[in-house]
């Protein structure tokens, strides 16, 4: 019997996915545990493997398709089994041949016309159908001669504009009259990409959170010459004892620590009329990905050392890079940094992640004259931004809570005491 291949449980939160890509194709022989799938949701991409060894038949969803879990995406057929259960059929089909005088059995609706039934994918039956396309008219490039996608998708681009045959032509006649007509394309050339599943929830969350915060920002400067004069005399023994760099966010997050301590409302969220105050300190590092932004989870950032912390933000990094971080990885967290001054940002008003209530951003150092015991003086300046939500959070202690921040980067020997 042919195992299904259904969508998995994505995880908390998580109710679709989209096709992202198919990893192997229907006729393909594959094996337990091999991905077969690639799954696109709001926060990762997921694999989905053969639960058994088999050949990869019967597609049922197409790349692009939005899924949810529990749908069947495919079938994975045993051949061996496949086989046993053809033999009867063989000598049934033959009996007739050697003279036998009863009548042939009655064929059903969908065995009738198999023999005219060009070998197509399902993928690409569906796109023949979107097109008014016969499918007898393209040369397919599979196992047998069968056609692909890739093949209708060549002989659409290749084919005279005319319509193949003309009795489809009607309908999507109709179909095209009914839709809204398209805004023509400009001559000096346009392109269209889909937005990934990730760029649309980004999109959606960003408006959500202008939409249902009182969002404001309050902006700090911060001299940079004190931890600069720490990381670069400790630097190498820091590397020799913990085999991992001394960067800014390990200071960073224990100073944004500190100061959620004292100031517990930025470390909380509103849940219908009341204030959660969080007890725990998970803080979520914005980092760059190839289809948008991601907020991997340090937790318990409180309990964690500079080396750990060092450790954990490369690792989320550098998985964020390579596409492989779980759920787990962006589940929660309390308040999250983010880290402008890496791509050249000099200033910028971050964006809350709901339903936390407030957003540290870091910018690009830069050497600035600065007025310090009445003279003025260059020293190496950083920009700081303190997104919060009003609702929760007043200004007084919004302002508060960054010149604690402040006050602790310019005195980094202060955050082994708060620490």
């Amino acid at each position: 019997m042919p195992v299904e291949v259904r969508v998995p449980t994505l995880g908390e939160s998580v109710t679709e996915a989209t096709i992202a890509s198919w990893l192997k194709q229907e006729g393909d022989v594959v094996e337990a545990g091999e991905p077969l799938v690639e799954l696109e949701t709001d926060k990762v991409n997921v694999d989905v493997a053969a639960e058994r060894s088999g050949i990869l038949t019967n597609i049922v969803r197409a790349a692009g398709d939005t899924v949810q879990p529990g749908e069947i995406l495919a079938m994975v057929s045993d051949p061996s089994a496949d086989a046993g259960s053809a033999a009867p059929s063989t000598s049934a089909d033959a009996a007739p041949m050697n003279g036998a005088a009863s009548a042939p059995a009655p064929a059903s609706a969908s065995a009738a016309p198999v023999a005219d039934r060009p070998h197509a994918s399902p993928v690409a039956r569906r796109m023949a159908d979107e097109h008014g396309l016969d499918l007898t008219q393209v040369a397919g490039s599979g196992t047998s001669g069968r056609v692909r996608r890739e093949d209708v998708e060549q002989f659409l681009a290749t084919r005279p504009d005319a319509p193949a045959t003309a009795a489809p032509a009607a309908p999507r006649a109709a179909a095209a009259a009914a839709a809204p007509a398209a805004r023509a394309a400009d001559p000096r050339g346009e392109e269209r990409v889909r937005m990934s599943r990730r760029r649309q929830t980004i999109a959606m969350r960003l408006l959500e959170a202008q939409r249902t915060a009182a969002m404001l920002t309050t902006f700090n400067e911060v001299d940079m010459t004190a931890i600069m004069a720490l990381r670069s005399a400790r630097r190498e023994e820091f590397q020799k004892r913990h085999g991992i760099g001394l960067g800014f966010m390990s200071f960073f997050t224990k100073a944004a620590v500190a100061a959620l301590k004292a100031f517990p409302n930025v470390n909380g969220e509103i849940q219908g009329d009341e204030i959660v105050r969080k007890k725990y300190y998970d803080i979520g590092i914005a980092v760059a990905a190839a289809e948008g932004l991601v907020v991997p989870i340090v937790r318990d950032a409180d309990r964690k050392g500079f080396a750990e912390i060092e450790r954990t933000i490369l690792q989320l990094a550098e998985k964020a890079r390579n596409n492989t971080l779980t759920l787990d990885d962006l589940r929660g967290g309390t308040f999250t940094l983010t880290n402008g001054g890496v791509f050249g940002s000099l200033l910028s008003t971050p964006i809350l992640s709901p339903p936390q209530v407030g957003i540290l951003g870091m910018h690009t150092i830069k050497q600035r004259p600065i007025a310090l015991n009445g003279e003025v003086v260059i020293r190496p300046m950083m920009y700081l931004a303190l997104s919060y939500d009003h609702r929760i959070v007043d200004g007084q202690e919004a302002v508060q809570f960054l010149v604690r921040i402040k006050d602790l980067i310019e005195d980094p020997t202060a955050l082994l005491l708060d620490s």
